[in-house]
């Protein structure tokens, strides 16, 4: 669901799971791209990915030529004995890419996965933290 952070009287809405067209994995199934919310402060970005459903060891994350790979597999779990008689939630697997630029520090990137939701800190290199330059007199 989305809001707007500015506009509180805003309705939530029904955000629907966006599938990716093109055959993106190598993993024969249907993909989905996550929805992604990025934060900034001045030490690091934030990314947090909405992966319902996917367990932390079912998460792949890679980092190759600048650019970062989420990969997610998603398993309902309901096993060959259920056959669905009406589905709303579509299973599936789960890939977004992101190029980083030189202001990321690519050897500090951590992830953490909590309920089904994904955070990547991704620390700015020191040349790119701002800082303060202090003023003096002679």
């Amino acid at each position: 669901m989305t809001r707007t952070v500015n506009d509180e009287t805003s309705e939530l809405q029904v955000h629907q799971k966006e599938e990716l067209q093109s055959s993106e994995g190598t993993r024969e199934g249907v993909y989905f791209k996550p929805n992604v919310d990025i934060f900034e402060s001045d030490e690091a970005l934030m990314v947090v990915a909405d992966l319902p459903g996917t367990a932390a060891e079912d998460v792949e994350i890679d980092l190759r030529d600048n650019m970062l790979t989420l990969t997610g597999i998603v398993d309902t779990g309901w096993g060959d004995n259920w056959q669905p008689l009406y589905t709303e939630y579509r299973s599936g697997h789960f890939t977004r890419q992101f190029r980083l630029g030189q202001q990321i520090d690519q050897s500090k990137i951590t992830a953490e996965m909590t309920d089904g939701v994904l955070r990547l800190k991704l620390p700015k290199a020191e040349h790119s933290v701002p800082r303060k330059i202090e003023v003096t007199t002679s």
